[in-house]
This record gives structure tokens, C-alpha cells and sequence, in this order.
């Protein structure tokens, strides 16, 4: 079935995504009914402490995953299996860049042989090959002597480039970042963020950027979501989000953030102590899931999951305040 439900400017859209895993204690709903899309030459925030499911939503759309259910449309393919069954033109034009290099690259692969396999992979002739590596190398500003040194030999930094590099290799439309940049310090954080931001105006790329960093997500994406427990709760334009935040959660997740200009501190929301810590994914509160730690909770809370609304043109939440 093709994916005739997207729009010209959409790359992709998830409809009703879940992934449950069952485990020995109960089901672990880890993305549980999550809807978004990403339009073209967009970066799309997704934002959550720890648990929340923003990796795993990821790792379906990359199909590292094979969803429970739902639906991923991406430019004319719908994708309901896992990667080993999509096709070939798929596998090709989405790419992942991992929060952790030192895991996602293999370390008894040199740097060449790293870059490489996707290229293998997808059948570019010889010669390609090589005329590509340098090519990479070039854009990610690493020396063509690195093709021959292994991961364990170069910086932190420098194998988030190299796995950045791996990701550009087949010329992708599309790359999810699962937190590329939270395990680095902040000199090379800003490095790569600015490297990105780069990338995307020059190669006609579209993002999902998964992170914690809710200060991150302010200098790279256009629309931010808030994730909690596998359901979404909270999606607008970065410019709307931080100046009317109105789920509970994005206030108090908001009102953490740390500002330099007093202009930041006056846009910050009023301080909201945050009560208790994020539940365990199997068994899930009742009603919405986030009451214990809400401090707007009302009786509702407890006994009745709130709906996913449009409050205003493009801005969702999921939250009994809004009811209509």
C-alpha cells in the first residue's frame, strides 16, 4: 500500500505508532499511539526525560524496530515491518547518527572500512567508493590520514564526525539524530551542532532531532514535541513552544532550563518544583500518566487519559486543562 496520505510537503508521517515489549513483569508500552510528521527541510524536536520512548520512536522509524502497530508513511513507501524487509531505496534515504559513537562504530573496523559499508552495501562501484571517502572526510573537516585509524584512536568528537560521515554516505533525505551530541563536551557540542545545521542547507535534509536538552533543541529544530511515557504531550512551532508552553510537563521540563540573558529568564516559565520521577513503563498510572507529578492535577487526572487537541492551528496537548 503506498503512502498516499502524505502531503507535498511532508517526508514522512506517523500515524497511531506504537511498539510494546513483553516482558517477563508485563507489557512495557514504550511508544504507545504517538502522532507527528516531518515536513521537508525540517528539523522535528522530539524531547524527554529518560523512559519517556524518544529513542524507541526513533529506532521504529529507522526500523532498527518493527512497529506494534501504526502506521510510517515516507515519500510514497509505508513501512509496517522492521529494516530487513524494506526496500533497498528505503534503507538508503533514512539514516540514524547515535548518542554513543564508542558503541555504534565497530571497533576493530578502521575509519575506512566504517564509512565504507553502507556504500558496499548499496553497490557503488569501486572507484566511487573511494572518490566518496575523501569527499566525506572533507565535509566532517577530518584528515584524509584518519581513514586508517580505528575509533579507540581518535576523540569523542571526532567518531561523532566519522559516524555523522557514516550517515551521509548514501546521499539520505532523511536522518534521525538520537542525542548526537549529549555525550560530548560543549565546544565540540556547538562543533557539530553547527556542522548539521550546515548540512541540512546544502543537502535538502530533514531531521529528527531526540534529545534531553530542551536548550539544544532551541537552536536547531522548528517544531519541538514533548514526550512522556510512550505518549505524546505537547507539539508546536519552537517560537510558540518556549513563549506559550501549556502542558504541565513542558512548564516544569521548561522551567529547569538554564539561561544566560535575563531576555531568557523572562521568557522562562514561572519555576514549577517538580514533584516525584518518571514511572516505570509497565505499569503506567491510571487515567494520564503523568497526574502523580502534575501540579495542576484535578479528580478527572486519575481516572480518564486525556485526548491529543488542537488548541490552536499546529499547536497540540494532551491535558484535561484544555478539554473543549
Amino acid at each position: 500500500m503506498g503512502g498516499h496520505d502524505l502531503s507535498d510537503e511532508d517526508i514522512i508521517k506517523v500515524e497511531n505508532l506504537t511498539k510494546y515489549f513483553p516482558t517477563a513483569l508485563g507489557t512495557v508500552k514504550a511508544v504507545d499511539g504517538v502522532n507527528f510528521s516531518v515536513k521537508k527541510g525540517e528539523t522535528f524536536g522530539i524531547v524527554g526525560e529518560s523512559g519517556s520512548g524518544k529513542s524507541t520512536t526513533g529506532y521504529v522509524i529507522m526500523g532498527l524496530y518493527a512497529p506494534t502497530s501504526g502506521v510510517i508513511d515516507f515519500k510514497g513507501h509505508r513501512l509496517t515491518t522492521g529494516l530487513r524487509k524494506r526496500p533497498k531505496l528505503v534503507k538508503k534515504d533514512i539514516q540514524m547518527v547515535f548518542q554513543d559513537p564508542g558503541s555504534s562504530l565497530n571497533p576493530k573496523k578502521n575509519i575506512k572500512a566504517i564509512i565504507e559499508m553502507p556504500l558496499r552495501v548499496h553497490g557503488f562501484p569501486k572507484e566511487a567508493r573511494e572518490k566518496r571517502l575523501i569527499e566525506l572526510l572533507q565535509m566532517v573537516e577530518l584528515p584524509e590520514e584518519y581513514l586508517e585509524r580505528f575509533p579507540r584512536e581518535i576523540g569523542g568528537g571526532e567518531r561523532q564526525m566519522v559516524s555523522i560521515a557514516r550517515a551521509l554516505a548514501t546521499n539520505p533525505s532523511f536522518i534521525v539524530l538520537d542525542e548526537p551530541t549529549s555525550a560530548l563536551d560543549v565546544s565540540m557540542q556547538a562543533k557539530i551542532l553547527k556542522m548539521l545545521i550546515r548540512f541540512q542547507k546544502e543537502l535538502d535534509l530533514s531531521y529528527i532531532f531526540i534529545t534531553h536538552n530542551l536548550g539544544v533543541e532551541r537552536n536547531v529544530a522548528q517544531r519541538i514535541a514533548i514526550m512522556y511515557l510512550g505518549k505524546m504531550w505537547e507539539l508546536a512551532s519552537a517560537s510558540e513552544f518556549f513563549i506559550n508552553p501549556m502542558h504541565p510537563y513542558t512548564k516544569m521540563l521548561l522551567s529547569a532550563i538554564p539561561t544566560i540573558t535575563k531576555e531568557e529568564e523572562e521568557l522562562k516559565p514561572k519555576r514549577v518544583k517538580p514533584i516525584g520521577e518518571i514511572s516505570g513503563a509497565v505499569n503506567i498510572p491510571s487515567g494520564c500518566s503523568f497526574h502523580p507529578r502534575c501540579v495542576s492535577r484535578m479528580d478527572i487526572c486519575s481516572k480518564e487519559d486525556p485526548g491529543w487537541c488542537e488548541i490552536q492551528k499546529g499547536h497540540f496537548v494532551r491535558c484535561h486543562l484544555y478539554d473543549t
